[in-house]
């Protein structure tokens, strides 16, 4: 019973692409026809904007690119379809850390699959423009990120590569924040939104920091897309970039390799922590037999090996599933893996704030601009800074 599967997504840059791609062969081999929804830019904002009008609409895709408490607020208005009979048979509760399952679950069934885990606390850095600039390792705390910088900036090459869209914004206050605080202030303040920890000095220090890193972004940063900040270390014309590991999808489609052409590590002061970032997709009801089959088909072959290995070595992120064959990943892969696993025993594993994982959209939304327009205007005081935020995560 062959259907139809129209799948709305966000993912159209290299690497993304080329991993889409694998998963409509999946769909194809089972006689299903898809049919790509695409929706680029905005790190998902634009696609959700054409979902919530499709759906209202009364014509929803079979399945949509939807993360982290997004998932429940659209289970909530009674448009999801109910997964529990894949699940069971292909065994998800034994296959997903229970942090993972229970994201993915409404009124404890089963409305979204998992593709994937992204680190987001990652600095990348290209090491022929390391060379170059006299820095010989990768910094470990911020203290030592702004004195390679100042060597990078002396060489006449550009030290941040940063592409000025609130949500890059974001992702670089996250991980700055996360190094200075830890992960317990992280917790508190971008997760719990307490007020203390979003009014205290610690938060200060961290926007204090963040800051200070524009003056190492060269002048052509803003608006910029993401893939566009990773070409300009793959070009050589930059020496760091913070983002998440959707970066080295980039660096896989160039032909880059880790340890030769680029290097990662956790973002200063963040060994110790991780980000998570997971990708996952909800499937609409409908109302063909056939379009449901295909939905369930779509939902299986997401969590299975095959998928879960192709896809995660073209999107530069880790397999979801608990015991894979990490063997053909990259070392900055099996450093993710290993991370992902410690930090979830010590429980400094946190869901990322910049990437839909941490606190409900419109908090998140706002946040994200208060961020940004302290990042953009240098007239914004710290201390006005601090108020911002704090406003902006009591946004109901």
């Amino acid at each position: 019973m062959a259907g139809e599967v129209e799948v709305l997504h966000w993912w159209t840059s290299g690497g993304e692409a080329r991993a889409m791609a694998e998963l409509k062969k999946t769909m194809q081999a089972q006689g299903h026809s898809w049919k790509d929804f695409a929706v680029a830019g905005g790190g998902g904002d634009n696609a959700m904007t054409v979902l919530k009008s499709r759906v209202i609409a009364g014509n929803p895709p079979a399945a949509a690119q939807i993360k982290g408490p997004a998932i429940q607020e659209w289970a909530n208005e009674g448009v999801l379809a109910n997964l529990d009979a894949t699940a069971k048979a292909e065994k998800w509760d034994s296959l997903l850390p229970p942090v993972v399952a229970n994201g993915m679950k409404y009124r404890g069934s089963y409305v979204a699959a998992p593709v994937n885990v992204h680190r987001v606390n990652w600095i990348w850095a290209n090491t022929s423009v390391l060379k170059k600039a006299g820095v010989a390792a990768m910094p470990r705390t911020w203290d030592e990120f702004f004195a390679a910088a100042d060597k990078v900036k002396k060489a006449g090459l550009i030290p941040l590569a940063h592409g000025g869209q609130n949500w890059q914004d974001l992702t670089v206050f996250e991980s700055v924040l996360l190094g200075v605080g830890g992960p317990k202030f992280y917790q508190d303040a971008l997760v719990k939104l307490d007020p203390a920890a979003l009014s205290s000095p610690t938060m200060a220090k961290s926007l204090e920091t963040f800051r200070r890193l524009k003056a190492y972004t060269d002048p052509a940063a803003p608006g910029r897309d993401w893939n566009l900040a990773t070409a300009l270390l793959i070009q050589n014309k930059a020496a760091f970039q913070i983002m998440g590991d959707w970066a080295k999808g980039e660096f896989s489609a160039a032909g880059k390799l880790p340890g030769k052409d680029y290097l990662c590590a956790a973002a200063p002061g963040s060994t110790n922590a991780y980000t998570f970032n997971l990708d996952s997709f909800v499937m609409f009801k409908l109302k063909s037999a056939g379009a449901q089959q295909a939905q369930a088909d779509l939902a299986a072959a997401l969590m299975g090996t095959t998928f879960q290995q192709t896809f995660n070595l073209s999107k530069g992120s880790i397999p979801v599933r608990l015991g894979m064959d990490m063997s053909k990943f990259d070392d900055c892969a099996k450093l993710s893996a290993r991370d992902f696993a410690t930090s979830g025993r010590a429980g400094s594993l946190v869901p990322s704030i910049s990437h839909g994982m941490a606190v409900k959209p419109a908090i998140e939304g706002a946040i994200k601009d208060a961020v940004s327009q302290f990042w953009n205007n240098d007239k914004i005081s710290v201390a006005d800074g601090v108020k911002s935020i704090a406003k902006a995560a009591a946004t109901q």
